[in-house]
């Protein structure tokens, strides 16, 4: 066990120390006072303060975090802001989250979001710098009789150029584009003795193992590829092609959940894909076996995760909050508390059953419930 909890709270504590530090920054940027900066819940295992009066801790549960602002019992729009002014002197009122301008309170609430994405970036940007990145073109060395790749006229020695409109950079772009396709039929562009075709198959959907042995519905196609020409292309990149392809890279995976969360919503989607902390544990506890690359690459995927599940615009998330601003900002007053307070009950309903939902799965995949 302790091979899978210590890396993932060594996981957890920084994606989620980023995020927090994400609001943190731009808090004190614009004058906020910040009372607590917490990563877990629950009782204070220890702590210290600041010289600005902040009480930074790590708490018992560590399974998210937060920033508390002077005054303030969330980061909500408040409608009583005179009410709210009576109790503090000037010199307070001034550290008051609710009384900033608009465009500083919601970039204060995205700040936690973009610091995930930032820390993807640097993660990626490190990797393609100073270990590389692999550009090795994909050729298909075989095609498995009656396969889908068969039957949609993938030919041995195709090269991949492009899956779902996504170019293939190398061979290990090709598991990654298929993987996360969520049509019925992928798109493959090849080429073909200098000729470019644009074909259409349609993946068997199989209960396999993945790299790390876990099981998972895999969508196959029936090909296995090589090197072209049988050479290998690892290239350290500069930091402009670096910081492109990282950019690239986070956009890729956001997007791609995007699309997977869509299929969720239509319920064309493999839910049984959805994982909580416990599966999150295993995978990160696995990787970590492997080695300190693997285990940064997934922190960086996590990272993406958090910063773009919290700014969904569910009440509780950083994007639900985001959303009462923009109603802010239409209509000119925020909306009021009675109302805020039904959209956060809602909001607390909505991610109970998912935690609910993502634990179930997680549970069924340990083998404790079939």
């Amino acid at each position: 066990m302790l091979t899978y909890i210590v890396p993932f709270i060594i996981l957890i504590l920084v994606v989620v120390f980023i995020h927090e530090y994400g609001h943190y920054y731009f808090a004190r940027k614009y004058g906020v006072g910040v009372t607590d900066f917490s990563i877990g819940f629950g009782k204070e295992i220890f702590g210290w303060n600041d010289k600005s009066g902040t009480r930074w801790k790590i708490c018992w549960i560590p399974l998210g975090g937060y920033v508390k602002f002077f005054g303030d019992r969330n980061v909500f729009s408040q409608a009583d802001h005179e009410k709210i002014l009576e109790q503090y002197s000037k010199e307070d009122q001034d550290k008051l989250f609710v009384i900033k301008p608009l465009y500083q309170r919601a970039l204060i609430v995205f700040g936690g979001p973009l610091a995930n994405f930032l820390l993807a970036i640097v993660i990626f940007f490190s990797i393609y710098t100073f270990i590389g990145k692999d550009f090795t073109p994909a050729v298909i060395n075989e095609v498995q009789k009656d396969s889908p790749a068969m039957i949609g006229g993938l030919k041995q020695n195709d090269i991949i150029l492009e899956i779902d409109g996504n170019k293939v950079n190398s061979i290990m772009d090709v598991s990654k584009f298929i993987t996360t396709s969520t049509g019925d039929v992928i798109d493959f562009k090849v080429e073909r003795l200098d000729q470019e075709y644009l074909l259409k198959i349609t993946p068997n959907i199989v209960l396999s193992d993945d790299n790390l042995g876990n099981k998972i519905n895999k969508r196959m196609v029936g090909i296995k590829l090589g090197a072209y020409n049988n050479e290998i292309n690892h290239v350290k990149l500069g930091p402009t092609q670096a910081l492109i392809h990282s950019i690239k890279e986070v956009y890729f995976v956001s997007a791609a959940s995007l699309k997977y969360i869509g299929t969720m919503i239509k319920g064309t989607g493999d839910s049984s894909q959805l994982g909580g902390p416990i599966r999150i544990a295993k995978i990160t506890g696995q990787v970590a076996e492997i080695g300190i690359l693997p285990f940064i690459s997934i922190m960086a995927y996590i990272s993406i995760s958090l910063g773009l599940i919290n700014l969904f615009p569910i009440p509780m998330l950083d994007g639900g909050h985001l959303m009462f601003y923009a109603f802010e900002k239409v209509l000119g007053r925020p909306l009021s508390q009675k109302t805020q307070e039904g959209f956060f009950r809602i909001g607390m309903f909505l991610l109970i059953s998912l935690m609910f939902f993502t634990t179930f799965n997680d549970l069924k995949d340990l083998g404790l419930f079939s």
